[in-house]
């Protein structure tokens, strides 16, 4: 795998159950590892749902949190290979009113700053936008930036607010909405049954919906009181939860492109396979886009001083980083020592992961009830029940198919 060979070369820095008790069934847990070829489901435990009592299963659909980012990346590339969009254009232009820092007003912001959180852009301001709202006024707030330095210099600082507006400029400059957008662009063409906010998935998916629970034990997401008919958008008080009078362009936040894709794990593991074939195939992304994409990681891993990047976030380029236990990196969940790239999540309660290594396999997971974190930041490494989850997964990883 020449792409990701290229990366890694680079220095980026069903097993027994966990259930505490015989009647007491372990949190949800699917992991599935992959190579070019082949899916496996490792790990296929407990409940997707505990007041139903039914058991969860290797492709039920989870709200698989921030790689939704790496999906929305994806995306991005596949608009520009159709010549509808440049990453390094002022999304000013497309938007049509100005995206500028107060500290920074001179300075244009584009996709690519956006997409590797290089914009100084700061979650202070918060980051959902409910239908009804402004997107324009939301960036207006100085609290939704910060000063350390201009954008595409500005230190690394993950930040959730910059999806909603990457998400919106793509719809600017397709047309189209964005949740029909990235079906058409990478669920569709990869034969993968996707969706945002339950948008568009149907019952027959609904029905299959993995509930999230806190490690307290309430329910944190996608009770099914919460699923279709409901509405699963934010809502400004005082608007009907429509979305057939949304115009695309305007305010993208309602799909939750920061974290709001429903996938199962064996579907996310095909996502992972499509980028494994990079290097064999441009069918999905041009060679162009291919190199855009990891020269993003390579750039940001290696060629920054230590103060623009972030150990719990290594090389973060355009919608993925590393996992390595190499200096600058510290976040080697699998504790094996080998170098991956992909995208983690945290969020009601949940914890999942879509990571590629130089040996061509890969691992798609989520493990529910998991701890929130302990500070702003946290490295996929630090809740020790997911690294145990790794470790048992590892142990089951076949090697890969010839």
């Amino acid at each position: 795998m020449r792409a990701l060979a290229l990366l890694l070369g680079c220095g980026l820095a069903m097993a027994p159950s966990l259930a505490t008790a015989q009647d007491t069934p372990p949190p949800a847990a699917v992991v599935v590892a992959f190579d070019r070829e082949t899916i496996t489901p490792l790990i296929v435990e407990g409940l997707a749902n505990k007041e139903t009592g039914r058991a969860v299963e290797a492709n039920d659909p989870v709200r698989i949190a921030s790689i939704s980012k790496l999906i929305m990346a994806l995306t991005a590339l596949r608009l520009v290979d159709e010549g509808k969009l440049d990453l390094d254009r002022d999304v000013s232009d497309y938007l049509g009113w100005k995206v500028r820092s107060p500290y920074h007003p001179d300075a244009p912001v584009t996709l690519a700053h956006l997409l590797s959180h290089r914009a100084g852009l700061s979650d202070a301001a918060g980051y959902i936008i409910p239908l009804g709202e402004s997107l324009e006024a939301k960036f207006a707030d100085p609290a939704a930036w910060r000063d350390t330095g201009p954008p595409g210099e500005a230190a690394f600082e993950y930040a959730n607010l910059g999806s909603p507006l990457v998400a919106t400029v793509l719809e600017k400059a397709s047309g189209e909405r964005y949740d029909r957008l990235v079906e058409r662009l990478v669920f569709a063409p990869l034969g993968v049954k996707a969706c945002l906010n339950w948008i568009g998935c149907g019952p027959a998916m609904e029905a299959r919906a993995v509930t999230l629970y806190r490690d307290t034990g309430e329910v944190a997401k996608d009770a099914p009181a919460e699923l279709p008919p409901a509405c699963t958008i934010p809502v400004a008080e005082g608007v009907a939860c429509d979305l057939d009078a949304y115009v695309p362009g305007t305010n993208a936040s309602i799909f939750s492109p920061q974290g709001g894709v429903r996938i199962g794990m064996v579907d996310l593991a095909t996502i992972g396979q499509a980028l494994m074939r990079m290097d064999t195939a441009a069918d999905f992304l041009s060679s162009a886009s291919q190199e855009r994409w990891i020269y993003a990681m390579i750039n940001a891993a290696n060629h920054l001083p230590p103060e623009l990047t972030s150990p719990d976030f290594c090389g973060y380029g355009l919608g993925t980083y590393g996992l390595s236990d190499a200096p600058p990196c510290h976040d080697d969940l699998f504790g094996d020592g080998r170098e991956r790239i992909g995208h983690g999540g945290e969020a009601y309660g949940l914890r999942s992961g879509l990571w590629l290594d130089l040996d061509g396999t890969g691992i798609a997971y989520f493990t529910t009830a998991v701890p929130p974190p302990t500070g702003e930041v946290e490295t996929a490494a630090a809740d020790p029940r997911e690294a145990a989850l790794m470790q048992r997964a590892l142990a089951l990883t076949p090697p890969p198919s010839d």
